[in-house]
């Protein structure tokens, strides 16, 4: 769900609680449409997360920041300018609408205090994070909106700053339920819902259905009797007590699978037992686990949009050439008749005459059936035998070189395949460009030097994880990594594992000789399951062997071994045991 107004106020009191005072060491901007501000005061160092993403924009506390460019884009480097140093002096809320201020106290070039507004403007897609002067004129955006994108406001340097334009809703701040009530069901043709998030400030479409549900159902207004008039009211009430007394509970949904589904600012009843809700200490812890795993995707998704369009349409023109190479092969299934051809019109030549268009013979292959074979009129039937030996052996050699483009080709869409998949899943500037560095070696791109700040960029370390018996277990991130995790670094005695037919990281359990616990070889392949296209499946496919048994075929892709002693394990993957035995770095 968005971030709505209630929960937002319930947000900006935690977030006034918690960096009200402190100061601004460093600005990152992680992508194109975040910050990252690290803060510090006597308590110690804070990280706040500022986003204007149209699919999660939001402010909060974060443990752990994301990975940086190694160049600064503009605008941070223009906020590292104005506010590096300065000191966070309020955190307010304009009523309940979703617009969260930060004021600041700087200092200018010439040494003197300014005072400085970070306005974090949460509205879906008209998102934006704008720095306004003391004087209220707009320093920089990071989405600059110019006339040709509105006409009604324009967010350009130099300019004027003013709100976003008033909807013109109840704020339950300064009305009452009972007024707020009565203009809810003043609309009689509307669905109760539909009139709740058109009439009530900061509501978002959650909270109103489930104030709809819980007071009787969600039926229009006009049809609605008194009873279910008061039921909305006490709830409207309750919202406003919850308000004004600051006793929101971060609340979150989930799914049975512990995966995240919703939150709110209280318990949601409207699914019964379909979601599990779980109670957080603070907003800002709910808000950075609720949307981590989908910022890393949106980011790896920005961060690597060249090289998913260059693996799509790299599938899409070998796929193209599979297909016309299957369909000659198939024709050249019928290259035996071309030979039996040949060979009836030698038997038969002395028989045959010159200038026919076709020959009438007996076919000793076929009980002697009799068997018509076209002919060119203008060569003879020993030429015309020779022309069908021809067509044969073309046909033949055609057949073997087509059988080995087939498999190169199916193996090379297998590749990209495994490309694709570590992609999915890289969460980092630096995997992001292994991958790049992997596809320049294998000749889809033209070759780039990758360099950070200190030169050449360090190659990542596997994944490492251990088991809850005290096993270490190692995960590749890439092909590359896979194969020298599995051919290089593994002692022959280790246990390798990998999805069966799934694309995915190669896994090691470290076994320094000591006999595997199956409680350990479990975990592994419920590693091997997650860190794989197949993470959100059950009962996956995982083989394991000795790495002993592993072969890598001469001239294969990176990643590609083959294996055949091994035994097959059914698992689903778990994202909390994973999360659970990582080694933190």
């Amino acid at each position: 769900m968005p971030l709505d107004g209630f929960t937002l106020h319930f947000l900006t009191e935690e977030l006034r609680r918690d960096i009200v005072g402190c100061r601004v060491e460093k600005v990152h901007q992680p992508s194109k449409d975040e910050l990252v501000m690290h803060l510090r005061d006597r308590n110690g160092a804070k990280k706040l997360f500022l986003s204007a993403s149209a699919n999660s924009p939001r402010v909060h506390l974060i443990s752990r920041a994301p990975e940086n460019p190694a160049v600064p884009p503009m605008f941070c480097m223009l906020m590292r300018k104005h506010l590096t140093s300065a000191q966070i002096t309020d955190v307010r809320q304009n009523g309940l609408d979703r617009v969260l201020a930060i004021d600041f106290s700087a200092t200018n070039e010439l040494g003197d205090k300014v005072a400085l507004t970070l306005y974090a403007e949460i509205m879906a897609k008209h998102s934006n994070l704008i720095l306004v002067s003391e004087s209220g004129r707009i320093v920089d955006a990071v989405k600059r909106i110019d006339c040709t994108q509105s006409s009604v406001r324009q967010i350009l340097p130099g300019g004027e700053y003013r709100d976003p334009p008033a909807q013109n809703k109840l704020s339950l701040l300064e009305e009452t339920a009972e007024k707020t009530t009565e203009t809810v069901f003043s609309f009689s043709s509307k669905m109760l819902s539909s009139s709740l998030l058109g009439c009530v400030e900061g509501a978002s479409p959650l909270i109103c259905r489930e104030i709809a549900e819980t007071s009787g159902g969600d039926v229009q207004t006009g049809c609605a009797d008194e009873a279910q008039r008061k039921r909305v009211c006490a709830a409207l009430e309750s919202i406003k007590n919850r308000l004004d007394s600051n006793s929101g509970e971060p609340t979150m949904l989930k799914d049975e699978s512990g995966k995240p589904f919703d939150f709110s600012f209280e318990e949601i009843h409207q699914y019964g037992t379909a979601y599990t809700p779980e109670s957080y200490d603070s907003f800002s812890q709910l808000l950075d686990e609720f949307y981590s795993e989908r910022d890393r995707i949106d980011r790896t998704r920005q961060r690597s949009s060249d090289l998913q369009k260059l693996l799509s349409n790299a599938t899409s023109r070998i796929s193209r050439r599979l297909n016309n190479q299957r369909a000659e092969f198939a024709a050249c299934a019928d290259k035996d008749e071309l030979r039996i051809n040949a060979e009836l019109i030698t038997a038969y030549q002395h028989t045959l005459g010159k200038g026919v268009p076709f020959y009438e013979v007996a076919d000793y292959y076929n009980e002697n059936k009799p068997r018509r074979i076209n002919a060119d009129p203008a060569l003879s039937p020993s030429a015309n035998a020779q022309k069908y030996y021809k067509e044969y052996r073309k046909a033949k050699t055609a057949e073997q070189m087509l059988a080995t483009l087939i498999e190169q080709g199916e193996a090379e869409i297998q590749y990209i395949d495994t490309v694709s998949d570590a992609l999915s899943r890289a969460s980092g500037f630096g995997e992001i460009n292994e991958i790049r560095a992997e596809l320049a070696a294998s000749g889809y791109i033209k070759r780039k030097s990758v360099q950070n700040k200190k030169g050449l960029q360090k190659p990542s370390a596997p994944m490492e994880y251990r088991s809850t018996d005290g096993f270490k277990i190692l995960v590749g991130r890439n092909n590359v990594q896979n194969d020298k995790l599995s051919l290089k670094t593994a002692a022959k005695g280790d246990m390798w594992l990998h999805t069966q037919k799934i694309p995915g990281s190669h896994v090691i359990i470290c076994t320094e000789g000591m006999d595997i616990p199956d409680s350990t070889l479990e975990e592994a392949a419920r590693l091997a399951a997650y860190h794989s296209r197949a993470r959100e499946s059950s009962n996956v496919p995982v083989d394991y062997t000795r790495v002993k048994n592993l072969k890598k075929p001469v001239g294969a892709k990176p990643g590609k071994v083959i294996y055949h002693v091994y035994n097959t394990a059914f698992v689903t993957p778990d994202s909390a045991e994973a999360e659970k035995l990582a080694v933190k770095v």
